[in-house]
């Protein structure tokens, strides 16, 4: 979290992703137009990565809308019911938030009901000896039948 739009925390967030997580192949991350994921910094960040880069069109909302669904459920189970005496109070909220509650415990509908970690836990004991690829959908209902079906495939828009 920062007061400001630029690149760095972007790319701090992408630099520690990439550390943490196990890396697959043909990845892409899709963003929104801001002026963070746009920057020259950002993009050569996601070159250097081997991570292509995907954009929605500019006034499409379902085009992002699982990051739109986690931003209105931050804002609804976190943000809108509490006070922080400090920025770094927040911050710190935002992130036991996110890392320990939602990614950990919250079930998500559009995951079988699943935590994120759960279902990608789920995901490589079905797929041990090839790489998880997945068609996405803006509708839950799709991203989870087509994730959890027993032949997964990939399609390349």
């Amino acid at each position: 979290m920062a007061t400001h739009m630029r690149a760095e925390p972007a790319t701090t967030a992408l630099d520690a992703a990439i550390v943490r997580r196990r890396r697959g192949t043909d990845l892409v991350h899709h963003s929104d137009h801001g002026s963070q994921y746009s920057s020259l910094a950002f993009g050569r960040c996601l070159r250097e990565s081997g991570i292509a880069a995907s954009m929605g069109s500019i006034g499409n909302c379902s085009e992002n809308a699982m990051a739109e669904s986690f931003f209105a459920t931050l804002k609804t189970e976190l943000i809108d019911r509490s006070d922080w005496a400090t920025p770094a109070a927040a911050k710190a909220a935002v992130f036991e938030f996110i890392e320990v509650f939602y990614n950990r415990i919250r079930r998500h509908a559009s995951l079988g009901r699943f935590s994120p970690e759960q279902f990608e836990e789920r995901i490589v004991r079905l797929r041990p000896s090839r790489p998880v690829e997945a068609t996405l959908s803006t509708e839950p209902e799709q991203l989870h039948a087509t994730i959890l079906a027993p032949t997964v495939t990939h399609r390349k828009a």
